[in-house]
């Protein structure tokens, strides 16, 4: 016999856990410190909400911002359903394959049929949805998505485009070089800024190997000084040949004349501050009855004039049908530039998916990019507009839509079609949010055109554990909640079961130094004697060996090699450790910290604290080219940084060890306090040998005396 429908046990959450999920507000932040139980709490909220409020669990939105997110949401729903322990068995075995566990996911959820009928999506695959099903007066509802990866060969999908992202700008790259203004403006951009990097003040690559000729022409020469590479680009432009610093002996003596242009048999010399006297080199011409024609760097201020007088000065002496304009291919022009090229369409698909993430229009973004005072910045935008528009034009035309537009068209649905808005208001009761300290204005957007005043929205979130601001998201949504979604009620979630309390302790000094957040005051559960281990090596050889050593006698002492992780900053940073655990045959966990983020384990070691370049922080400010969209300032990249070392921190449960460089110690290190932390060098060897002194003379004493030999005191030798 069934029993009545009981009431969900809620004692063992905690109060503010509690308070969270039979909360009716209509607007609720939980604010949840690393290992507090916040996706716990969601989950809870869920079944609250469905066992007790008698809410339907169609009426419920849960959405995450990952797929393996919202898959282990699921999992967590089933396994709290299914008694018999089953799926739990299941979705552990590593004997399975993913899309048997897929499969088995799929399954699980028809047989509980309120677990079905939610609605636990990404944010993209909800958008994804929405216009498959409603989106058709707003685009082609037989879209495509097209990313960085070729989803369709990935997926096996219909509705994924067959090319990538940069696939198609490349394309596009090419067809727009069939213009020959736009070819040699984009060649000569990539010599420049790409190959010569005259935007560097100064670089000593080029005065060693080039002979102080920092600049390459259109043609591949390498000249001496900008106004040279205009002359030698304004002769291939006009498709006249030419030689550059010809060897030339007219009478005397051998000389190089800037140019020679045998079409018009006439010689060039640039003169300008830097030219030597030209006076010998004139009088050679005149006995040879050469044509010599001199140009000057005056003459360059104005492009236009300078252009002009080219003209003048050797248009007249060519044949009169001789053929100034020839047919230029970007294969020719590019074949030994391939890889610019390539880096070029990774700029501009940044500053595509930038204007998107930032909900900005290209035109105010172009208008800015031109009063820039650097030319570079200028020039890359005069390049990118036109594949900007064409961009977009291409894919509209082939029904492609990118992830940033999913979320895009869907807002514009929500906004002009006032039917399938209140579709989506009288479906959705309940919107739940996870990890809302990565959303981005795009995601905002979308979650206000799909509340009412009767929507509850309930969001978690850390604000210590917003790392993604290189991807577009914005902490302040969550720091400043109430300034966007008004009359929010804020619950903190103050207590980690996950971490031992010196680490918790030590964590929460650290991210103490941060300005821009939320205060909060993390306690542990967990007691534990064991502080923070610091070992400042000589090397990298002794770091590794220290880090093999310690996790050989873990392991040695019954530590499961899968409950001991591996943080680093960059991949690069794990190489050398990687190898030696090869090498050692031991199986450890390495990921970045980025990677890591909801992860944990018993011991974790944090590498590659060092300070500078290449280590941890690791600051590095943006491209100018995109700071025109977002400027970003070096104090708040230094906070993110901050919060991605504490993300590291607050991974380890019981053993926390982190390996630096003595004397290039990371700054970090110095905020965690001494009571937290022990401290390991190796030890240096004495300078000065050990003396033994008479404590009343102070006269040297040998190792064996008894007595002083001096005054006679008798010395202590136990």
């Amino acid at each position: 016999m069934k029993k009545a429908n009981a009431k969900t046990d809620l004692s063992r959450l905690n109060p503010r856990q509690r308070e969270a999920v039979v909360s009716e507000e209509k607007r609720i932040l939980v604010l949840a410190g690393a290992g507090s139980g916040k996706t716990k709490t969601l989950l809870q909220k869920i079944v609250y909400l469905i066992n007790d409020k008698k809410v339907k669990p169609s009426q419920i939105l849960a959405i995450t911002f990952t797929k393996n997110a919202a898959n282990e949401m699921l999992d967590r729903l089933i396994i709290s359903a299914d008694t018999s322990g089953a799926y739990e068995r299941l979705i552990f075995d590593k004997n399975l394959s993913q899309e048997e566990k897929n499969a088995a996911r799929l399954q699980f959820s028809r047989t509980y049929k309120w677990i079905g009928r939610l609605t636990c999506k990404t944010f993209h695959s909800l958008c994804y949805s929405a216009l498959r099903n409603y989106g058709v007066n707003e685009f082609d509802n037989k879209f495509k998505v097209i990313g960085d990866k070729k989803l369709a060969s990935a997926q096996n999908d219909k509705f994924a485009a067959a090319e990538t992202d940069f696939e198609a700008l490349h394309k596009i790259l090419i067809e727009s070089c069939d213009n020959t203004k736009y070819l040699l403006k984009l060649k000569r951009f990539i010599l420049d800024y790409y190959i010569d990097k005259i935007q560097l003040e100064s670089n000593p690559h080029f005065e060693r190997y080039y002979d102080g000729k920092f600049y390459t022409s259109l043609k591949g020469d390498r000249v001496k000084s900008k106004s040279e590479r205009d002359i030698a680009d304004w002769l291939y432009r006009h498709s006249i040949p030419y030689q550059y610093e010809p060897k030339i002996n007219i009478k005397d003596f051998n000389f190089r004349p800037d140019f020679y242009i045998p079409q018009a048999n006439l010689y060039l010399e640039h003169v300008s501050s830097r030219s030597y006297s030209m006076k010998n080199k004139e009088e050679q011409f005149q006995k040879g009855n050469k044509t010599l024609v001199k140009t000057f760097e005056s003459m360059t201020r104005d492009t236009a004039l300078f252009n002009r007088a080219l003209e003048r000065i050797v248009k007249g002496r060519l044949s009169a049908n001789y053929a100034m304009e020839a047919a230029l291919s970007f294969e020719e022009e590019f074949k030994y530039y391939h890889e610019d090229v390539k880096t070029f369409c990774r700029q501009v698909l940044r500053v595509i998916d930038m204007v998107k993430v930032e909900n900005l229009k290209f035109a105010d973004i172009y208008k800015k990019s031109q009063k820039d005072p650097h030319e570079r910045i200028r020039e890359f935008y005069q390049l990118t507009k036109p594949l900007f528009k064409q961009y977009n034009a291409y894919c509209t035309n082939r029904s492609y839509l990118d992830f940033n537009d999913m979320i895009i068209r869907t807002t514009a649905l929500l906004k002009h079609q006032p039917e399938i808005r209140e579709k989506f208001h009288k479906q959705y009761r309940y919107i739940l949010v996870d990890e809302f300290q990565d959303v981005n204005s795009l995601q905002v957007e979308l979650l206000n055109y799909l509340l009412t005043d009767e929507t509850q929205l309930f969001c978690v979130g850390d604000d210590w554990q917003s790392i993604y601001g290189f991807r577009g998201s914005e902490v302040d949504y969550i720091i400043n909640f109430n300034a966007y979604f008004e009359n929010a009620k804020l619950i903190k979630l103050n207590l980690n079961y996950r971490s031992a309390n010196n680490i918790v302790d030590a964590s929460n000094e650290v991210i103490k130094h941060n300005k821009y957040k939320v205060d909060k005051v993390i306690k542990a559960s967990r007691r534990s004697k064991s502080k923070i281990n610091i070992y400042a090596a000589d090397s990298e050889e002794d770091a590794v060996t220290y880090f093999i050593d310690v996790v050989k006698a873990l392991i040695e002492s019954g530590q499961n090699p899968e409950e001991i992780m591996v943080l680093y900053r960059r991949s690069k940073m794990f190489y050398p450790y990687r190898r030696q655990l090869k090498k050692e045959n031991i199986p450890v966990q390495g990921k970045t910290i980025h990677a890591a983020k909801g992860l944990e384990a018993n011991v974790v070691f944090i590498i590659g604290l060092t300070e500078g370049y290449g280590g941890f922080p690791d600051i590095w400010l943006d491209d100018r080219i995109y700071q025109v969209i977002k400027k970003a300032k070096h104090d708040l990249m230094l906070e993110e940084e901050r919060r991605l070392f504490y993300v590291a921190l607050t991974r380890a449960k019981e053993s926390l060890y982190l390996i630096t460089e003595k004397g290039n110690e990371s700054s970090f290190l110095n905020e965690i306090p001494d009571k937290y932390a022990l401290s390991f060098k190796s030890n240096f060897k004495p300078f000065v040998d050990k003396v033994t002194l008479c404590p009343k003379c102070q006269i040297q004493l040998g190792d064996d005396y008894n007595f002083c030999p001096h005054c006679g005191m008798k010395l202590n030798t136990t």
